[in-house]
């Protein structure tokens, strides 16, 4: 009498892109590189002398956050392209209201 079923490990679940149990390489690394990318933009947009970053790296992360959630494949890259999308979005907020594109 067998207490586990054979569906999986009993414990904490763990975060994961590939949910459908497929690869996803690029969508992976197009939600990864929307998360960081917003959160630099993010972190440079609090600091006036680093607007042109958050500016550059804001705009990046927005308009490739829309195109990695165009072409995500799972619910949890559709939930880090958000998160780097708003956090781009904010990012590049700051940057231009404290002195914008350029240096």
């Amino acid at each position: 009498m067998s207490r586990t079923s054979g569906r999986g490990r009993s414990g904490p679940s763990r975060f994961r892109l590939n949910s459908d149990g497929r690869r996803h390489p690029l969508e992976n690394v197009l939600s990864v590189g929307t998360v960081l990318c917003g959160l630099v933009a993010f972190v440079a947009g609090l600091f006036p002398a680093a607007h042109s970053v958050a500016s550059f790296l804001g705009v990046l992360g927005f308009f490739g956050g829309l195109y990695s959630q165009y072409v995500s494949a799972t619910t949890p890259e559709r939930a880090l392209n958000i998160v780097g999308i708003v956090a781009s979005f904010v990012g590049v907020a700051f940057g231009i209201r404290n002195g914008g594109f350029l240096p």
